[in-house]
């Protein structure tokens, strides 16, 4: 009897093992493939700087992030530059800087309007976005707000991937162009960068099925207006 308990026991414990590994190999599988889904499904949307002259677009979205008092980081530079790139070629005539500016110390959009400008960009063909808190938010409000239809995204090409996918999952005609290459991230800069992209991409496959609202729309500004409707008292008028 001892023995058949001990059996039983024994029993029980391989598979209650087995469970945990089982798991645990499910729970590492199903993000990897979300990933990968992504990966995949945007891959087929990037443009290489040769091509992307060729379209014919509604405007070149660029995705907002840090920045230093006025100046925009060295991440947000890259995209700046590349996005005028974008702007001052046959595709469009009008530049989308969407970006945090849920704070008032705090201003992405009016840095990265202000560096286009001082770049050449002409203000009423830039369009800011106060409300971009997410890359999901941005390509929402792009559509419901400045009433979107086509568009170039440009950002990091680790970023890139899921801007795009939560784009045309909200049903835009969406390419993007990668802005790499001006600087040299650190190693643990672009190993945290891409471990945090890989749990967004996980998080972004589910908003874009359930599709909430952002957390702010407002008022509808057409990308075919003026983009000194945007404007605000931040605003460094031409």
């Amino acid at each position: 009897m001892k023995k058949s308990n001990a059996v039983r026991k024994k029993n029980a414990l391989k598979k209650s093992i087995s469970f945990f590994l089982i798991f645990i190999l499910i729970a590492a599988l199903v993000p990897l493939i979300m990933n990968i889904y992504v990966v995949s499904f945007s891959s087929r949307y990037i443009l290489t700087p040769d091509e992307f002259a060729e379209q014919d677009v509604d405007c070149v979205m660029v995705l907002g992030a840090g920045v230093w008092d006025d100046s925009p980081s060295h991440m947000l530079e890259e995209r700046l530059n590349r996005g005028i790139e974008v702007y001052n070629s046959p595709a469009t005539n009008r530049l989308l800087m969407s970006g945090d500016h849920g704070r008032t110390e705090y201003d992405e959009v009016n840095v990265m309007k202000s560096f286009a400008m001082e770049s050449g960009a002409l203000s009423h063909e830039v369009f800011m976005d106060h409300a971009g808190f997410s890359t999901y938010e941005s390509m929402y409000r792009a559509r419901d707000v400045f009433e979107v239809e086509s568009l170039i995204i440009v950002t990091q090409k680790y970023h890139l991937y899921r801007a795009i996918y939560d784009a045309r999952k909200l049903g835009l005609d969406a390419y993007g162009v990668a802005a790499d290459g001006q600087y040299n991230f650190s190693l643990d800069m672009r190993l945290y960068n891409n471990f945090r992209e890989a749990l967004a991409r996980c998080k972004d496959i589910v908003w874009c099925i359930a599709q909430p609202e952002p957390t702010y729309l407002g008022e509808v500004i057409p990308i075919s207006a003026s983009g000194n409707l945007t404007n605000d008292e931040n605003t460094v008028q031409s």
